[in-house]
């Protein structure tokens, strides 16, 4: 939509920056006096897009004031809201890209312009989870370290707090006036060095440190192995208007949006607008820490968005979490975040935006914040929200944000006032204030299975031997007590180990949460030194790995001097992107696979990420802990989570002495000295370069930039899907559903893993057979997450996760029964055979249908294997989104009822009549073929997804526009 002209409401507002700038904004303050300055900070930034939006149509005058009324209005109505821009990943911004693709040749097909068909606003693709860790662990192993020269042999490595050796700067001329530079001009720098008698390069130099062979071997694999994939990325940015792609080898999405992408204030043909965005990754929340209003909306709402369609929310409930007090000394960042993720997931925030103030905020720093708001989908909450402030014009000031726009940054967000001052007498007024007192919260991991389930650090022994004992659930694994004390022996490398109940067998430092974290990742580096130098090891079977969030983190861990250790951990720099924490990880050896299945061990892994659902990072892996980077070292270290730290020893040194993790745990003012010699502009600015430059690998391959895409019928990852098969240009009237069996019989808690799984493809699941009916190896199956831009694939995957559970089966599998026939199969075998028989799906859930990470093939996986319904007791709203976004009925049990209360088996089968008019909420009746008759409500919120439904999703409501 065009800036503001004639028929928008409220041009009056429309005012000069100042009197001597070009620029202008929408003076929104004026409109609401006193109603403006009670509001929330993130309901002010959706007041100013609905404001500046306003066109009527879209937009209505009343949402405008429905908006500013919000204290009275809250949870009651819907309204509109134009994001500044869209950000994607590759795993789940690829459909999105392939629907755009067959987009054009639908709307070539009912007679249109194909060449319309594009995003309307500013869309950036991040290619980050395409890593696979194929190399994790150097051959050689005195191989130059990547700061250069050998690996510092233990001892070597000067103390913190000792005065550094002054060494020649091996940089590029002189320093910037950073080092002791004796001629401006001239090589003759020298600085503090940290390695004794090793020249390194100065952290002040924009010159790149050399990528460690791990992230080059990696890379090249990763290339080859999706060359499909990124094509096709390459085509769509050549021909799609607005397209932008970030190359493989970058950073994370989150990373690249915060160091890079994000605005802070936007500016459009000079008009100033707070920046705001959504995307396909339900971690776009973590921009909210730097004060941008962004929440993951999945692949079909960004694709409406792409469209120039706003994104429509229930104006939400504003959780007001006053933090006060200061961190405990040993806990870290990530102890907060776990720490503030347990409280708010036990008051109850789903649905709701949370909002931080208090003294508390000031003392967090804008990485602290950013991770805390990275987690929020851990807690339900659309988004968590902190205003800017000055730690946050700091934090641009010190990223190589360009000063006069900073200015006019900070005067823009004065004059809305949009700018948390911590001296203001009045914070506005929220739906409900909690407090957190940061003194409270402890050093803490959580797991076994969940995120939400927190276990202090000095509990972790006896809450890992409870599990052990608990039946079977989000806690337990029921291991009878005679076997809870069972060894393994296992030969790795010459040498023999002992694995049992406990035992770590992947310890991952991964990009997801932390490593966008300097003061996090440097006390791993620092802990790492301290463990090198007293002679502590991690034993080779552990899969370690250290997938940072971009190349920032290589350059201070680098120039701080602490890389070094911890690849002599193992813990070697393998790539940038999304890795262990999806499930990309490298296989276990065979001894150690093994050994597991022998003993029916229940080995554990140790990530810095923020999932843990059972079964993700690996099959045989069933107890997985998320834990702040220095943890999952000490953890790797110890070889086990069933070890109480305070008590018992890490290992020993050379001479016998133990050595307990309070040894070698970096204080905060260690960190913090580090932490501000070494995390410099230089550095952003490296980033920055790198986006725009682009690797060899990205520059030398080729892509078609032809209108319509040339779609290969040989692919195995590009394939046009089958969505606009049936498309007419007008929809048809709204269909029965009847006789309708259950496909599966669900419980409560099932989340898009469960439904559409991210990792590897299983040699015996549906998908394999038809990759391997293509003429693949296993060894080129790659992963889901790889292969979302082939719907025959996807569908296959979808349900395919050993982990689920059907109550038609009992036990744990991709299982269900074809009740015509009574087999069991597949679950994609057994909708096929449905679909040839001409039998409608419907699928039975229980409570939190759809939790989890935001995933649109979980919904456009069902609608393909032909479910036309789902009945659950309550749902994931993001989830609930997308089955109406593609043509999915989310029908409700009423309150108090479920298939179990109602008696329902799930054998039976099941029909269903729409009235011609839907309403939202409208109450539905539902017959059965043993005569129950029952009611349920159509869980529709708004009128716009009762269009969408009738159209049958948004990508045949879009395309029938274009046509």
């Amino acid at each position: 939509m065009d800036a503001p002209g004639a028929g928008y409401p409220f041009e009056y507002l429309i005012e000069p920056l100042n009197d001597s700038s070009h620029k202008k904004f929408f003076n929104v303050p004026k409109l609401g006096g006193t109603k403006y300055d009670i509001l929330p900070y993130s309901v002010r930034v959706l007041l100013e897009a609905a404001v500046r939006k306003c066109d009527g149509f879209f937009v209505k005058k009343e949402d405008v004031m429905n908006i500013l009324d919000w204290k009275t209005k809250q949870s009651n109505v819907e309204v509109p809201l134009f994001p500044a821009r869209v950000l994607l990943q590759d795993f789940t911004g690829i459909p999105a890209m392939v629907d755009f693709a067959a987009m054009r040749e639908a709307v070539k097909t009912l007679g249109g312009d194909p060449e319309k068909v594009h995003p309307a606003c500013p869309t950036d693709l991040t290619v980050d989870h395409s890593l696979q860790i194929d190399f994790s662990k150097c051959a050689i192993q005195n191989a130059p370290n990547p700061g250069g020269g050998e690996l510092p042999k233990p001892g070597k490595l000067s103390p913190l707090r000792a005065q550094p050796k002054k060494l020649p700067c091996r940089g590029q001329a002189a320093c910037r006036g950073s080092c002791d530079s004796a001629e401006p001009g001239r090589n003759s720098g020298t600085f503090a060095a940290q390695i004794e008698n090793t020249p390194v390069l100065c952290p002040f130099h924009l010159q790149p440190v050399p990528e460690p062979e791990t992230v080059l071997k990696n890379q090249e694999v990763e290339f080859g192995r999706n060359r499909e994939r990124l094509q096709f990325f390459k085509w769509s940015s050549r021909v799609f208007n607005n397209v932008a792609v970030v190359p493989p080898g970058t950073g994370t999405a989150h990373q690249v949006n915060l160091e890079y992408l994000s605005r802070v204030v936007c500016a459009e043909k000079d008009l100033l607008f707070p920046d705001s965005v959504v995307g396909t990754d339900s971690h776009i929340t973590m921009v909210n820490g730097l004060g941008i209003l962004g929440w993951g909306v999945g692949g079909i709402e960004t694709e409406a968005v792409m469209l120039g369609l706003p994104v429509s929310l229930t104006l939400p409930e504003v959780v007001g979490c006053e933090l006060t007090g200061s961190s405990n000394p040993l806990a870290t960042s990530i102890d907060v975040v776990l720490g503030i993720t347990k409280h708010l997931r036990q008051v109850g925030v789903a649905g709701k935006f949370v909002e931080f103030f208090g003294s508390g905020v000031s003392q967090l720093s804008i990485v602290d914040r950013t991770t805390i708001a990275n987690m929020c989908p851990e807690y339900g909450a659309i988004l968590s929200f902190f205003p800017v402030d000055n730690v946050t014009l700091k934090h641009l000031e010190h990223t190589g944000f360009d000063k006069a726009k900073l200015k006019s940054v900070e005067t823009y967000l004065k004059a809305v006032k949009l700018l948390r001052n911590d001296q203001n007498s009045s914070e506005p007024e929220y739906s409900q204030v909690i407090q957190i007192n940061l003194s409270s919260i402890v050093p803490s991991v959580s797991g076994p299975k969940r995120p939400q389930d927190r276990v202090a650090v000095t509990d972790m022994k006896s809450d890992f031997q409870a599990c052990l004992s608990e039946k079977v659930g989000f806690k337990g694994f029921q291991i009878a007590a005679e076997k809870q004390n069972d060894t393994i022996s296992i030969r790795y490398e010459g040498r023999d180990y002992q694995l049992t109940h406990g035992s770590v067998v992947i310890a991952a430092v991964i990009s997801c949460t932390n490593n966008c974290n300097p003061s996090v990742m440097l006390a791993a580096g620092l802990l790492a030194k301290k463990a090198v130098e007293a002679g502590l090891c991690v034993k080779p079977y552990i899969r370690t790995s250290l997938s940072p969030g971009s190349g920032m983190v290589t350059h201070y861990l680098s120039s701080s001097g602490v890389l070094p250790y911890l690849s002599k951990l193992g813990f070697e720099i393998v790539g940038y992107g999304c890795s262990t924490c999806v499930g990309n990880t490298a296989p276990l050896s065979e001894a150690v696979l093994n050994a597991v299945k022998q003993g029916d061990l229940v080995t554990c892994g140790v990530l810095s990420g923020n999932k843990n659902f059972e079964g993700r990072l690996c099959d045989c892996v069933r107890a997985n802990y998320l834990a702040s980077p220095p943890l999952v070292v000490a953890y790797a270290i110890a070889g086990t989570v069933n070890i109480d730290f305070q008590t018992e020893p890490l290992g020993t040194d050379p001479t016998g002495k133990n050595i307990y993790l309070h040894d070698i745990w970096p204080t905060r003012e260690e960190v913090h000295q580090i932490e501000e010699e070494h995390v410099v502009i230089s550095m952003f600015k490296t980033l920055k370069e790198k986006i725009e430059i682009g690797n060899k690998w990205w520059n030398s391959l080729e892509a078609p930039d032809s209108v319509l895409f040339p779609w290969d019928l040989k692919s195995t990852y590009i394939r046009c899907p089958s969505f606009f098969d049936k498309l007419t240009k007008e929809p048809v009237a709204l269909q029965p559903i009847e006789n309708a069996h259950v496909l599966l019989h669900l419980g409560d808690s099932v989340t898009t893993d469960h439904i559409s799984p991210a990792g590897s493809i299983a040699r015996s699941s549906a998908a394999a057979r038809y990759l391997t009916n293509r003429g693949l190896t296993p060894r080129e199956f790659n992963s889901y997450g790889a292969r979302r831009g082939n719907d025959a694939v996807m569908t296959r995957g979808t349900f395919a996760n050993i982990k689920l559970v059907n109550k038609f089966i009992g036990k744990p599998a991709p299982k269900t029964v074809h009740f015509p026939s009574g087999q069991t199969l597949d679950v994609f075998e057994a909708a096929e055979l449905y679909q040839k028989e001409g039998i409608p799906l419907i699928i039975l859930a229980g409570k939190k249908y759809g939790s989890g990470n935001s995933r649109d093939w979980a919904a456009k996986g069902p609608y393909l294997l032909g479910v036309k319904a789902v009945l659950a007791e309550s749902y994931e709203k993001i989830h609930k989104d997308h089955l109406i976004g593609i043509g999915i009925a989310p029908l409700q049990f009423l309150p108090g009822e479920s298939a179990d209360i109602l008696g329902l088996s799930g054998r039976e089968t099941f029909s269903l009549t729409f009235p011609e008019e839907l309403s939202p909420g409208i109450t539905l009746n539902i017959k059965t073929s043993t005569g129950k008759v029952f009611s349920v409500i159509a869980s529709f919120e708004n009128d716009v997804e009762i269009t969408l439904y009738k159209h049958g999703g948004l990508l045949n409501f879009v395309a029938r526009k274009f046509s």
